[in-house]
């Protein structure tokens, strides 16, 4: 029991209320009602400074001491009368987009020229460059650059962790497509200034040069000159259009970017655009077969299927967005705002008709040659395409998701351009995310398989060194197994490592069950580990054995007294919950997503880009079957320590989330390391929820950051 004072507000009105909160939440409501006369069953109560409504008596220790009342009925009203308020301001916004839109068409009509030409002749230079992504050669050169095999196991993983073990060959190339995303960011590499050619120092712009008949070979029009303040050798920045020449340097600005990305898209099979934006910026669009459309492709921000971002996160003022492929050219800028009464009244080189009959002009040079039927099926799809460009633009924007500011070049730079955006993180992320399904059984099942290991160790009364020296041989067969190809993944056991093997076999079967894995010896005394089963759920389960190994010997180092009662938590986590569903209150994507918490890797982490001063994630079991969470454990994450998880509070529900069960709170917890893991008992015993959430309060410096992240989750059930 808790002796507490709140201060409640309703209205104008503000009521001080002294509380016991041994007594509950109904007694509360009933003390609110004698002061306010609502009735307690229309009352929600909200928690000023967390924004929580209050659902429990265990939120009344939890919760700040400024609460809001709201009345329930009065909420509705409210409620009721903004949607008809926003229906009424929606038609009208509507209404004036269009007649803006209209002035802008008859304003246009006087201020665009005549079509000249020059439209057409801005365009044209990119229709050629485009054809050389059709040249076999610079295709065949661009894939001899792809760890091809290591992008189509990322791939297969990124779809299992899904819940999508059999995806079709369109899901699999739609998968591919943003690994090669991926990868084409992290292997080009940005200019601002070149290094010194003489010293490899930093360079200063000096000015610009004509190209040397080497440049000019590989498209080179226009050379920068940068001067070194160290040596008086300095570098030259050749602008080259050949994207050829682009897969041997993986260098430039988003120019080079695009036009070497969409390269390496057509070398692949995937039907693509080099998108011109009038704005200067440049980037990659590609026909999903998944997605049954067109799909935004950014390579310099690694961002795809984001079309918004630079209307919405950098903050440009578009005008013209030109796709450009082998078969024709399109105006797809309608897909890229949702401002287009706007964008129109920029859009003064050309008229609206003139733009299309020169489009249509130089799609028809394009197709020249094509097929009736390659005509027909192109023209379907460019009518589909309309109509999609035309309904996106009175689509609602997700609200949700939060578009960064630019990303790619140096910051001085990007502010000189205006396209930081208001977010100062520089980040994708969502204020709040879907349901997602835990796709971890395997973390379980690893987990469990250290059981016959480390009970045999205690059974044979190994010395806590020597089973500290076999889980170290286990782990370098392991990291063999993850080096080899993942299709045909297969280890030989050395001579040395042969009698160790033989004699633990029986206690090592079931983590190689868990790895989909099985092992036999040969004729000549040799024993081999090879796939037994899905070659991608063994990519899945690796990474996740080789943390567990590394955890299992930390905490065997540091392991008193080795025997078989040290065989729980935090050196055997056995009845761990899997398979559930995750929501949260916010996530950072593509990569801190919800799931993460629970994926059993260091290499992943859920950050909340909002969650500093609070924020939730919840954890909802399968088949809603009832577990006794007995113990938890919670890991750091790689980096920003002032992001680390401090106070918290753990519950569990059993009536479909109505009301919480305070499980556990913990407070000034500080992780000393990265990846550190820590275990947390669970004193009240005997309550069964089937869903579990953590409320956190604040991170370790709630001063320096607006984030929190964590690198995992792990929940332990009593076992049955």
């Amino acid at each position: 029991m808790v002796a507490r004072s709140f201060q409640v507000h309703h209205n104008d009105s503000t009521y001080g209320v002294d509380y016991d909160t041994g007594d509950g939440l109904e007694v509360f409501k009933i003390q609110i009602f004698s002061l306010t006369s609502i009735p307690p069953d229309e009352q929600k109560l909200i928690g000023v400074d967390e924004n929580r409504v209050l659902s429990d008596d265990s939120d009344l220790v939890a919760i700040s001491e400024k609460l809001r009342l709201v009345s329930i009925n009065e909420e509705q009203q409210e409620k009721s009368t903004a949607e008809n308020d926003e229906l009424l301001k929606s038609d009208e916004e509507l209404a004036r987009m269009l007649q803006a839109e209209e002035e802008a068409l008859l304003f246009q009509q006087y201020a665009a020229p005549e079509d000249n030409g020059k439209f057409e002749e801005r365009l044209r230079p990119y229709v050629s460059q485009v054809l050389m992504y059709e040249d076999l050669q610079r295709q065949e050169a661009a894939r001899k650059t792809v760890p091809i095999e290591e992008l189509e196991e990322k791939a297969l993983v990124s779809l299992a962790k899904e819940g999508n073990s059999t995806p079709s060959k369109n899901e699999q190339d739609h998968a591919f497509l943003l690994q090669l995303l991926f990868w084409f960011k992290q292997s080009f590499r940005w200019v601002n200034a070149p290094p010194c050619d003489g010293c490899g120092k930093e360079t200063v712009f000096h000015g610009m040069a004509d190209p040397l008949p080497s440049e000019i070979r590989y498209g080179a029009s226009r050379v920068e000159i940068y001067g070194c303040n160290f040596c008086p050798i300095g570098s030259r920045f050749p602008r080259y259009n050949d994207p050829l020449k682009l897969v041997e340097t993986r260098s430039g600005r988003c120019g080079e970017w695009a036009n070497c990305f969409t390269l390496y898209c057509r070398a692949f099979g995937y039907e693509s655009r080099l998108i011109l934006a009038f704005v200067d910026h440049v980037w990659t669009e590609c026909f999903s077969q998944s997605l049954g459309r067109w799909m935004h492709l950014d390579p310099c921000e690694g961002v795809y299927d984001k079309p918004l971002l630079y209307e919405s996160g950098w903050n440009k003022k578009l005008d013209y967005v030109i796709g450009i492929a082998k078969d024709g050219v399109c105006d797809v800028t309608k897909r890229y705002t949702r401002k287009w009464h706007e964008v129109i009244s920029r859009r003064n080189i050309i008229t609206e008709p003139a733009l299309s009959a020169v489009l249509a002009n130089v799609t028809k040079d394009c197709r020249r040659g094509f097929t009736s039927q390659v005509l027909s099926v192109l023209e379907d799809r460019d009518e589909k395409e309309r109509q999609e460009l035309e309904s996106s633009l009175h689509s609602t924007d997700n609200a949700s998701t939060s578009l960064p500011g630019r990303r790619s070049g140096d910051k001085e730079w990007r502010k000189s351009r205006l396209e930081c955006g208001s977010d100062e993180s520089c980040s994708l992320s969502g204020s709040s995310c879907p349901v997602r399904a835990c796709v971890d059984k395997h973390v379980t099942e690893i987990h469990n398989a250290f059981l016959p290991i480390l009970s045999q160790f205690v059974k044979e009364e190994f010395p806590k060194s020597r089973a500290v020296e076999v889980l170290e041989t286990l782990k370098r067969i392991l990291v063999d197994l993850k080096k080899s190809p993942f299709k045909t993944r297969r280890a030989t056991i050395d001579s040395v490592s042969q009698s160790l093997v033989h004699q633990l076999l029986p206690s090592f079967t079931e983590l190689l069950n868990a790895l989909s894995m099985s092992g036999k010896a040969d004729a000549d005394g040799r024993f081999d580990i090879s796939l037994a089963g899905n070659a991608v759920k063994t990519s899945l389960a690796l990474p996740v054995a080789l943390d567990a190994l590394d955890d299992t010997i930390n905490n065997l180092n540091i392991c008193d007294n080795f025997v078989e009662d040290s065989l729980c938590l935090p050196l055997l986590k056995l009845n761990r919950i899997h398979s559930g569903s995750v929501l949260a209150s916010g996530e950072e994507i593509p990569l801190g997503i919800a799931t993460s918490a629970f994926d059993g890797l260091r290499t992943s982490k859920w950050e909340e880009p909002n969650g500093a001063r609070g924020c939730w994630i919840m954890y909802k079991v399968s088949d809603n079957l009832m577990h006794e969470l007995v113990a938890y454990e919670i890991m750091s994450a790689n980096d920003a320590p002032e992001r680390d998880p401090m106070d918290w509070v753990v519950e569990g529900s059993n009536d479909g989330e109505s009301s919480w069960h305070l499980l556990d709170k913990q407070t000034s917890q500080i992780f000393d390391s990265r990846f550190q893991r820590k275990t947390f008992k669970i004193s009240c015993q005997g309550f069964l929820s089937n869903v579990f959430r953590f409320r956190f309060l604040t991170v370790r410096d709630v001063q320096s950051t607006s984030r929190l992240q964590l690198g995992s989750i792990d929940l332990y059930s009593r076992s049955s």
